[in-house]
């Protein structure tokens, strides 16, 4: 993902025309609807890209410098400098160290979780972007744009000097990846509507899915227990696949400029850059429907959902458009100060 999203003319009218209100619901009377509770002003200079939630602590990445928050109370408690455009941070507790995506210097910046001191930085490729630690192969895996590569590095890695243990040519440009924690993590190829599938054991490509009729594949998370992936595609749909064979199980609409997708409790979730949040109900392995479609803020398009599927938090800001806007071809710039964390919860 890149830290400043483009948005449409249309899309950009129709919120900020839309009337005020929580959502629209379609959802099984025992099901509580999700709504805005609270908003957390961080401030800061920078624009955002992944939130990654872990033991109570957001980590979210700022350009220049990642911010930790303890969203309990909504306070920054580490400002992490050093970073030329940051996406994404990985948590390996087991290590004692976190890892953020540095997509301007290509490398991953390494930090102590404890003491939040930078360790040092470890050459990934160009456009080092999503990241996330796969557990079976006990790898952070850094998905990297431009080099068309996932890059596989060991956490406890030299961060002085340490090299990535493995490469993997993907054949297009990744966006974000999810694992199975069972040897096979599933990657966006964003330019090739298709989700590589990949053999952690042998850390090589081994399929090649189809997302249509998703285009555009960018967030992707997974139901684990009935391998399902759940795929948000920039041609406004939210693709159901089936982790095993690659076959389309359902497909939804949702908001425009989707970042990232999450599944806890049963749900699955959607959040949008043009101020919409997309809640799907898993009813068995092959039915899904459309549960609530709440309205967020403009640029609310990534989150982290915690473990139990009650709090979801989205990074957004108030948003600019220096020069004048242009439909075919916009630029929100984030205005300094504004950043903040809006709180989701039923």
């Amino acid at each position: 993902m890149k830290n400043l999203v483009r948005y449409s003319g249309v899309a950009i009218l129709a919120v900020l025309l839309a009337t005020s209100g929580h959502s629209a619901i379609a959802a099984q009377a025992d099901s509580p609807p999700y709504a805005m509770a609270a908003t957390y002003k961080i401030g800061g200079d920078g624009g955002w890209d992944y939130a990654t939630l872990s033991e109570g602590r957001l980590y979210v990445t700022r350009t220049t410098h990642t911010m930790e928050i303890d969203v309990a109370t909504g306070k920054v408690v580490a400002d992490i400098a050093g970073q030329n455009r940051s996406h994404g941070v990985a948590i390996v507790h087991e290590a004692r160290r976190g890892f953020i995506s540095d997509g301007g210097s290509g490398s991953v910046l390494i930090f102590d979780l404890k003491t939040h001191e930078t360790l040092g930085k470890v050459t990934a490729a160009a456009d080092a972007d999503g990241i996330i630690y796969d557990r079976a192969s006990n790898r952070v895996l850094v998905m990297c744009g431009d080099a068309h590569q996932m890059v596989a590095i060991a956490p406890d890695v030299n961060p002085n000097g340490g090299k990535p243990s493995a490469t993997v040519d993907l054949g297009g440009s990744p966006e974000f990846a999810v694992s199975d924690e069972n040897g096979k993590v599933y990657v966006n190829i964003a330019d090739k509507d298709e989700v590589a599938v990949i053999d952690t054991k042998q850390m090589k490509v081994i399929a090649r899915w189809p997302t249509a009729p998703g285009q555009r594949p960018t967030g992707m998370s997974m139901d684990r227990a009935t391998r399902r992936l759940f795929i948000g595609c920039r041609n406004k749909k939210l693709i159901v696949m089936n982790a095993d064979d690659g076959k389309i199980v359902a497909d939804f609409p949702i908001g425009a400029f989707v970042d990232a997708t999450a599944f806890r409790g049963g749900l699955a979730f959607a959040s949008c850059g043009d101020g919409t949040l997309t809640i799907i109900r898993e009813v068995s392995a092959d039915k899904f429907e459309v549960a609530q479609v709440l309205k967020t803020e403009l640029g609310a398009r990534t989150m982290a959902v915690d473990p139990s599927g009650v709090m979801i938090y989205l990074p957004t800001a108030d948003l600019t458009f220096p020069g004048g806007f242009n439909p075919a071809h916009p630029r929100p710039v984030p205005v300094p100060g504004t950043f903040r964390i809006l709180v989701v919860t039923q």
